[in-house]
């Protein structure tokens, strides 16, 4: 079933072509904001710790804590608010983010700092569940990919900007001034979201249901999200120790590393864009066979530091490039409602994300850092295979 032709009219009447470039950016910068925040205690960690008198891993767990509250609540809260309109719905959440990140600010424990870690994580949860479907039904069709990656770039920015401003912020305010930060940020984009959101009943736009639905492709696509995105993430949760102890960079130069891959990344997002509508398959199957031998190549070649830095380079593009392609084909073959189908991405991709960083976690003891690479190659080359299986069986079906 394709998208309803009247829910696509209506939202050409009702939004200009201006007004919904306005929100496609906001709805960007949301997304800025809300990994920001989910990445937050990484950087302020040795800021946190002491004040709350915790130690660093107890710290540790409100990243990953905040991950699996995500992984459980996407799919229970869109379906109980799958008829709640999408401006109340989004504009609602992103309060919720600003209350909850305030709350943060004026923690004067741990376990208060945890509980506004929690209701950000749910407001989280289900603003992944329904902004790609809402931000991809303000324009036509044909401009899906532009649009996918443009909204994609806000993510893929957090990590190279927000998260070192914020630290930075921490390191010169305290750290409470950082969540402050994001309390203001939440409340001001919030209210562009109301301000510039059409007011139509959810369900509406050119993106509520999938344009080629396909239960198979879908749940391949789930499968391949979360054991590649796990990859990804065993050897990136710990790419600080990768690179002090296999490619010998002094503290000094992790900073701009990082950056590095996050530049990438931000790249990878926006070049993925131009392929996607005319190639939905091979734009996710060309990222993450980038990551694949970007992987590979820090497990052979980890000990250059010059290879290492095209190297690193290399996973930040496929893991963003990636992420983009995969939330874009899921707004194909989604199999019935498209938040409903956002809400299972955004589950394979915390499990992902999760499992990730469990993994490398249990290995990095007794393994080192090095080894975290060749696992990392092994599950992305696990996930390319479901996709390129799945890509030939639909060749086969047609020939």
């Amino acid at each position: 079933m394709s998208a309803n032709p009247e829910n696509a009219e209506i939202m050409s009447l009702i939004l200009p072509r201006r007004r919904a470039w306005a929100a496609l950016a906001v709805l960007s910068l949301a997304a800025f904001a809300f990994v920001t925040t989910e990445l937050l205690p990484i950087g302020l960690l040795t800021l946190i710790a002491p004040d709350l008198d915790r130690s660093r891993s107890q710290v540790g767990l409100l990243v990953s804590g905040y991950a699996f509250v995500v992984v459980l609540a996407s799919v229970p809260l869109t379906v109980a608010t799958k008829r709640v309109p999408r401006r109340l719905l989004l504009g609602t959440t992103l309060a919720l983010f600003a209350v909850a990140n305030a709350a943060g600010a004026l923690a004067s424990t741990y376990e208060i700092l945890a509980v506004a870690r929690l209701i950000t994580a749910l407001a989280q949860a289900l603003f992944w569940s329904i902004v790609g479907p809402t931000v991809s039904g303000l324009f036509p069709v044909g401009m899906r990919g532009r649009v996918i990656s443009l909204f994609g770039a806000g993510a893929a920015l957090a990590p190279v900007a927000g998260v070192p401003i914020a630290t930075w912020v921490g390191q010169q305010a305290g750290w409470r001034a950082a969540f402050a930060g994001m309390a203001a940020a939440g409340v001001a984009i919030a209210a562009a979201v109301v301000a510039l959101l059409p007011a139509v009943p959810a369900g509406s736009g050119t993106a509520a249901t999938g344009t080629a639905p396909d239960r198979r492709h879908f749940v391949n696509l789930l499968i391949a999200t979360a054991v590649g995105v796990g990859g990804f993430l065993t050897l990136n949760t710990y790419i600080t120790p990768f690179l002090l102890d296999v490619s010998g960079f002094g503290s000094a130069a992790l900073a701009p590393l990082l950056f590095v891959a996050g530049a990438a990344g931000v790249a990878g997002t926006i070049a993925i864009g131009r392929i996607l509508d005319q190639h939905p398959v091979g734009s996710l199957l060309l990222p993450l066979s980038v990551g694949v031998v970007a992987l590979f190549g820090l497990y052979a070649l980890g000990p250059s530091p010059t290879a290492t830095i095209v190297l690193i380079a290399g996973t930040g593009l496929g893991y963003a490039g990636f992420a983009t392609a995969a939330q874009n084909r899921m707004l194909q073959v989604a199999p019935g409602s498209t938040d409903m189908a956002s809400a299972g991405m955004s589950t394979a991709f915390n499990v992902g994300i999760a499992g990730g960083s469990l993994l490398g976690g249990a290995l990095l003891p007794g393994l080192g850092s090095r080894p975290l690479a060749l696992v990392a190659a092994l599950l992305t080359v696990a996930a390319l295979t479901v996709l390129v299986v799945d890509a030939r069986e639909k060749t086969s079906l047609r020939s």
